[in-house]
Formats: C-alpha cells, structure tokens, sequence
C-alpha cells in the first residue's frame, strides 16, 4: 500500500532508496518525530534482502550441507551423495526471502512514522522532489539509491545473453558448465555455490589473483582450497568477446602473452563490480557532484555537495557493505538534526567473503600497513 494525495504535502526529510541505508534512515528520523518520506522504485529492502545477503547466505548453506554430507568420512561418519532438486533448493531461498521481507515491509515503515511511495524519484531543485507526477518539498534530502553490477566490455556480450548476480537467483535449471567472470566476493561465492552444487565451474579474473583488496597470502590460499574443489581458474587473462553455440555459450579470453583460448558454457555469470546508481536522479539540478566512478562525493559527515543534501549506502562508493550502509545512515540521522556531528571512519569496518573457509580481515591487510606506515 502507497500513500496517495501527496501533492503539495511538505516533509523534514525525503529519502530516495528502500534498501539497507535508506531504511535505517528513514525509521530512525520516523522514530525521532521527523516527519520522513520514502521513496522506492521497485522493491522495499533493497540488495541484500533480495539479490544480496539473504539469498546467496540460503544457497551457500544449501551448498555447505552437501558438501559435509560428502565430507562425512572426516568426522566417523559415512560420506553420503545427497539426491536434491535443483528447484527446490532454489524455491528454498526465495522462501527465505519471504520469511525476512516482512521486516522491510511498507506497512511495517510505515508504523515507525514514514510515508511510504512506490515509484520513481527525481530532484527538481533545491527541496523539491517528484515522484511520477506527484510533487514532494522537504528542506532536506537523503540519496540512498544503491548500486547496480558493471558490464564490462565485452564484443557481443549483449546478443549471447549472460547473467548476473541478480538473474542467477530465478534459475529453476542449473547450468551444467558455467563461466563466471570476475574473482571477486561475488564471484567467489557464486562459483562455490555452483560448484558445490555439481556444475562445473570456471573463473575468468584479469589481475593475476583473487580477491586483490584481502592479503595475498591469504587469497592464494583460498584459491587453492577452491582449485582442490574443482574450481578451475583462469588469471590474468582479459574477456574479450562472446558468442552463441548451438549448445551453450562462448567465450574468448586473451592471456597477458597475447594467447587467446575459448571457453564454453551453459551460462555466464558476470561478476566484475558494482556501479553506483545515480542516473536519472536530476543530481545535476541541485549541483550533487560525482567522481570519476559515477558515485556521490560526500564528506566525512555524509553531506554530498549540494546544500541540505545528504547521502548513504552503495550510491557512495565507499565500502559496498549492508552495514557500512547501516554505518552510514545513523550518521546522517545523527548529523541531520543533532548538534554534535559525527564524522565517518572507515579505519576498522569488518568484512568477508563468505567461501568456505571464509576469508574476513578489520582494518588494513599485511601489504596496506607495510605501505602506510613501513
């Protein structure tokens, strides 16, 4: 249910984005007595409730079990092949996104003191926003809208058809062979899963090793975990087109010798990054500033360039994590009315990759102090 009659109605705050920042945001100035505005455009919790945590969190544990049923010897116990049902393991995830939505309902918003609208936002200038054809004005506003995955450039990319992060949660058929290019969280997590699910997978990763931003000891570590899984990988070597077969799909890759080997798979799964998603906002209306990523700059206090105008989360580009966008809002629900402002540090947020073993680190890597303070 959406609020209607909107126009011409006057608010504290308008917060564009139902993902993890934007609702912490909005709830906690509701929570205070602001009088909030919401604004989403496709569904209410964001990332991490339907393409982000929760869902690859239910499959890594699906994965998890099989592979200790396999394992079974290790602790007295007889290793087992569990039977399963493709779809149903994956019907088992989105029944756990059913379980948790609840949570970030409108409805459930809406009783901690926020109006809720359905729809697309866009800044008219300074305090005015419109949502389709309604019109907001709030003094201030709050830009939460997230990130989406990057498409590299990739020859015919878009005519062989691949997936992402997002799209490979509505399989209902696994692939038997999948390509995923990119040795990042995302990718990792996904080619375990895969893996462990039976498909046969490769990772396709232009740096020379994976997981770059954790310590290299530790990274090279793990891939070797993964290889000794089945995982096959392919470093530094660059995508440089796609094509269709009559059975699967292709990819050519270019190796730093100038080599050039095909792949082929049932399926590929592009996981090379994530990119703000600022397009459309009239940021340029109210002179918000990017940088050169496409992301909002802000300061320490999460105030972007433009007066009275604030923003969180992933559409930031600082750490693309649900709880740096937690982080993040409290700041600016802290910032926004109180006097004593608070300012971001980044110096000691936890984060892992959720492999198995996972790979987790607070602070700086090895090689980050070495540089930092030699």
């Amino acid at each position: 249910m959406t609020d209607h009659a909107l126009t011409g109605r006057t608010f504290d705050a308008v917060v564009i984005g139902a993902g993890a920042a934007g609702l912490v945001t909005s709830s906690g100035l509701g929570l205070l007595g602001a009088r909030v505005a919401l604004i989403e455009k496709h569904r209410f919790g964001g990332e991490c409730l339907w393409t982000g945590c929760v869902p690859s969190k239910a499959l890594i544990r699906t994965a998890q079990t099989l592979s200790d049923a396999r394992r079974g010897n290790l602790v007295g116990l007889p290793a087992t092949e569990i039977k399963f049902d493709f779809q149903q393991v994956m019907q088992s995830m989105r029944e756990t996104i059913a379980r948790i939505q609840p949570h970030d309902d409108p409805e459930t918003i809406r009783k901690k003191g926020v109006t809720t609208l359905q729809g697309t936002a866009r800044i008219l200038g300074p305090g005015r926003v419109a949502v389709d054809d309604q019109e907001l004005a709030s003094k201030r506003i709050v830009i939460a809208t997230g990130s989406r995955p990057t498409m590299p450039p990739i020859a015919n990319l878009q005519e062989t058809g691949f997936l992402t992060h997002e799209s490979a949660l509505e399989l209902d058929e696994q692939p038997r062979r999948l390509i995923i290019l990119g040795a990042g969280p995302i990718g990792l997590e996904f080619a375990q899963i895969f893996n462990r699910l039976g498909s046969e997978v490769t990772v396709v990763e232009l740096l020379d090793r994976i997981l770059p931003r954790e310590d290299a000891e530790m990274s090279d570590h793990l891939r070797e975990i993964l290889e000794t899984e089945g995982i096959r990988f392919l470093l530094g070597h660059k995508a440089i087109a796609a094509a269709c077969l009559d059975e699967g799909r292709e990819i050519t890759v270019r190796g730093a010798d100038g080599a050039e080997t095909r792949i082929t798979g049932d399926e590929i799964l592009v996981a090379t990054g994530m990119r703000p998603v600022t397009q459309d906002l009239g940021l340029e209306t109210v002179g918000v500033e990017l940088d050169e990523h496409g992301a909002v700059l802000v300061d320490a206090k999460m105030k972007t360039t433009a007066p009275e105008i604030w923003a969180a989360g992933d559409v930031t580009g600082k750490l693309l994590f649900t709880h740096v966008a937690d982080y993040q809002a409290r700041l600016i629900v802290r910032n926004m009315f109180f006097p004593f402002r608070a300012r971001a540090d980044y110096s000691r947020v936890p984060w892992a990759t959720y492999t198995d073993p996972t790979l987790a680190h607070v602070g700086l890597t090895e090689s980050e102090a070495r540089q930092r303070h030699g």
